[in-house]
């Protein structure tokens, strides 16, 4: 399967490198200073856990024309930077399946719109991290798989050859249904976790330790849940309803301990502070879910403008950089 990877931040590089190193006619898109931080260095992987380097050399491209064929294109952008990136992939009528990994609790119209519904594929990413220079810091667990799907839930011939293609290079991935539902329920928790870490000063070790902080962030989380059941989208996985229902000191104790940790340190950190951008999108469309779900959302107004705070000043030190220097 001749794949395309759009994207080359932390987990499109990650998949591309394991891609290749499985033998798979993979090729990576990148621009700018990432673009040649590749051709000067490849891809050099890092393991957060094990500190283990590798380096692989993976065909790349600066561009998709619209002549050029593959069998798979991969997305892995952040949210707010898909629709720049559709009108570029709608010129192109040669690459029959567009698989789209990433946040999205807006749903597919836009990309079916652009694309046509028979060639659209939405999932889950299965790794996270950060990039530093030119090495990607990357986290990957077997039980942390890629998930994805067609838009009508059904198992096809190019869903089983993903599956096939991930695995070959021991990338767990499984084709589920519903997938809509698995990123509206992951969109739901992510930009109120921004939220409150952002009210704890941008830390999230600092955030797990802040009591206030974590029992709005719980307020938010729920009120999020029973605005996906109110617009009769279900949740997904079924485990996450423990946090529903489930004493609030027994939440707010897991809560405390996943975040007060090193995974929380390359899991989450890396991606609040370089997504801020995303996270406010998210905000956004988490915003139309709470108003089409008609419910009170006191906790979830006060995170989600703690998001759009830190995204004003971070457009804010784009547009007035701060110069050091000496007075004359």
């Amino acid at each position: 399967m001749r794949t395309l990877i759009v994207g080359a931040g932390v987990i499109g590089s990650f998949n591309a490198a394991r891609l290749r190193q499985a033998g798979q006619d993979v090729t990576l898109l990148a621009r700018g200073q990432r673009l040649a931080d590749l051709r000067q260095y490849g891809i050099v992987l890092e393991d957060f856990r094990t500190g283990r380097r590798t380096t692989t050399q993976v065909p790349l491209v600066d561009r998709l024309n619209p002549g050029d064929a593959y069998d798979l294109a991969i997305v892995i952008m952040r949210r707010n930077q898909i629709p720049g990136i559709l009108p570029i992939l709608a010129q192109n009528h040669r690459i029959p399946s567009v698989l789209f990994l990433g946040n999205n609790a807006a749903g597919t119209d836009d990309i079916v719109a652009a694309l046509g519904r028979e060639r659209v594929l939405i999932g889950m990413p299965n790794a996270g991290g950060a990039r530093q220079g030119h090495i990607v810091r990357y986290l990957s667990w077997r039980w942390l798989p890629v998930l994805f799907g067609e838009l009508d839930d059904q198992k096809t011939p190019r869903t089983q050859a993903i599956v096939r293609m991930f695995r070959s290079a021991r990338l767990a991935a499984r084709v589920i249904k519903n997938v809509d539902a698995y990123l509206k329920t992951h969109a739901a928790g992510l930009p109120i976790l921004a939220g409150g870490v952002y009210l704890a000063g941008g830390n999230v070790r600092q955030f797990a330790h802040d009591a206030e902080a974590l029992k709005l962030y719980l307020q938010a989380y729920r009120e999020a849940l029973r605005a996906l059941h109110a617009i009769g989208v279900p949740v997904k996985p079924a485990a996450t309803r423990l946090a529903e229902w489930l004493p609030q000191p027994i939440v707010l104790f897991a809560t405390r301990r996943l975040l007060d940790s090193r995974l929380a340190d390359m899991g989450a950190q890396p991606h609040l502070d370089a997504a801020v951008d995303e996270m406010k999108e998210m905000a956004d469309e988490m915003r139309v879910i709470l108003r089409q779900a008609g419910l009170p959302t006191p906790a979830s107004d006060i995170l989600f403008a703690q998001v759009d705070a830190r995204f004003r000043a971070s457009r804010s030190e784009l547009t007035n950089p701060v110069v050091s220097g000496t007075a004359a």
